[in-house]
């Protein structure tokens, strides 16, 4: 190879002159070949380390970090978790991923939440069916709250901060929970209300003796009837007639409401308004009630018995095995007739039946076919007998009448009233003792009283001496259970009636 030109010229001593020929010894060549293999395993071994030290820190680096993250959304540990059934509607769970559940729990930590023993439930029999209706358990707080005048259930739920969702499910759960859109100042009623402001329990005290309850079920809403029963002990009365029967009565110590039953009784019979004299008496045998040993007013009269004019008349409550009740003579026939002798109760007669009396207002002789009741205006007027509404509206003197027709024999008027019973029309259906208006003076008439007629086959007969059919006697399958069941009674009322004449003949 020939050399270059500019070599030649820098170098021309050093090439043209002869170098001796150098050789390293094998020794220096080994030793820097043992170097050159250590330096590169020593490299190697250094690289390795080095990278795997920066994985080792990345690896823990991110393991510290997850164990952070996983630290952050873990809940505390759960204690034991106590399960009850509840008769509610289950709560909806929450959403949020940091909280976590018994259903969301590994399979040992579910295992530890078990059911303590429960006690068992309480149980209220219901008047309705007589079945005994579950009560939940005793959670919640009551509150009580009185019924005010312009109250209603909304109204009252809204001072009560309850839902009026809660409220549309109550009222809607039953035609028993009906009773709740008719509230009356002075009831009672209480809540049962859970934590969250929940209706758990409703009840509506109605009276002493009767209640309604709304229970919260899983379905919504149940709504039961409750009767409580009270303490019954025999009671009697017995009085002389000086002045009236609510003088004599009231004396005698008994209510309002047992004075009218025992008219009610006797009222087929004696016309109250027209036939008590002065040494009238009568004895009585009725019920006195308590609850818890509180005295809570009267019960029914048992029996009773009545001297109008000399006459004695006796009547005794019977209820057959069908569940009717009654009052029968002792000898099992009805007390009942098939007519009232007064549609109105303790009225006084102003004008009797007459075919030649004077009209007080057309001042000419008029006949007149029926009998006069002299009472306030708004006194209840009540149908004589069942029947049926013939006409119902405005008819000239009579002012506002109405004209029943009791099958076809009898009928019935009842003239000057200041207006007509709800419901009452052309075509309806009457009881006998339904209210079916009231007293006023509507028509030719010079003060407010009833103008009352009797018709047999068409003919005007005097209310106060026409003979009224009876009611139908005991049946004759029902005769030997009467017997048994009255005798007691009518013997007590004979001892009554001995003590009440041995008090009044002695000095």
């Amino acid at each position: 190879m020939a050399s270059s030109p500019f070599i030649k010229q820098d170098y021309k001593g050093i090439l043209d002159t002869p170098q001796p020929r150098r050789r390293l010894p094998y020794f220096s060549i080994l030793v820097l070949g043992i170097a050159a293999i250590s330096g590169g395993i020593l490299f190697t071994a250094l690289t390795a380390d080095a990278g795997q030290d920066e994985k080792t820190f990345k690896v823990k680096e991110i393991t510290n970090h997850s164990e952070a993250a996983t630290d952050t959304r873990a809940a505390p540990p759960l204690p034991t978790v106590t399960v009850k059934k509840l008769t509610l509607p289950a709560a909806t769970p929450p959403t949020s991923p940091d909280v976590q559940t018994a259903a969301t729990l590994p399979a040992t930590t579910q295992a530890s939440i078990t059911p303590p023993e429960s006690e068992p439930p309480v149980t209220r029999r219901a008047a309705n069916s007589g079945d005994l209706q579950p009560q939940p358990a005793a959670t919640g707080s009551w509150r009580t709250t009185q019924v005010r005048p312009g109250d209603s259930l909304a109204k009252i739920f809204q001072r009560l901060d309850l839902s009026a969702a809660e409220l549309h499910r109550i009222v809607s759960s039953g035609k028993t929970a009906a009773a709740l859109k008719r509230i009356y100042p002075g009831q009672t009623l209480r809540f049962r209300i859970a934590p969250d402001n929940r209706v758990l329990e409703l009840q509506l005290e109605k009276d002493q003796l009767h209640s309604l309850q709304i229970l919260a079920s899983e379905d919504g809403y149940t709504s039961h009837e409750i009767a409580r029963e009270p303490e019954r002990t025999l009671a009697s009365a017995s009085a002389t007639i000086n002045d009236s029967l609510f003088l004599a009565a009231q004396q005698a110590g008994l209510s309002n409401a047992l004075t009218m039953e025992l008219a009610g009784i006797f009222g087929w019979d004696i016309d109250f308004a027209l036939d008590i004299r002065q040494g009238d008496h009568f004895n009585t045998l009725y019920e006195d009630l308590a609850l818890d040993g509180k005295p809570i007013g009267h019960g029914d009269i048992l029996a009773a018995e009545f001297v109008n004019q000399g006459k004695t008349y006796r009547a005794v409550r019977y209820t057959a095995p069908d569940g009717h009740s009654d009052y029968y003579t002792p000898e099992g026939k009805s007390m009942r007739k098939a007519f009232l002798r007064t549609p109105v109760a303790f009225a006084r007669i102003s004008s009797r039946f007459s075919l030649g009396r004077k009209h007080p207002i057309l001042n000419r002789i008029r006949a007149h076919k029926g009998v006069d009741y002299a009472a306030p205006s708004g006194t209840p007027i009540k149908a004589a007998g069942d029947g049926k509404v013939v006409f119902a509206g405005r008819k000239g003197g009579y002012g506002n009448v109405i004209v029943l027709q009791h099958g076809n024999t009898y009928s019935t008027l009842y003239g000057h009233m200041s207006r007509f019973a709800k419901g009452i029309r052309s075509g309806t259906r009457i009881r006998q003792g339904q209210t079916i208006g009231y007293v006023g003076m509507t028509g030719l008439a010079t003060g407010p009283h009833l103008h009352y007629e009797f018709r047999v086959n068409g003919v005007h007969r005097n209310p106060l001496t026409v003979s009224l059919p009876a009611a139908a006697p005991i049946a004759a399958k029902y005769r030997a259970d009467f017997l048994s069941k009255t005798g007691d009674l009518l013997a007590t009322l004979d001892q009554i009636d001995s003590s009440t004449r041995v008090a009044s003949s002695t000095p």
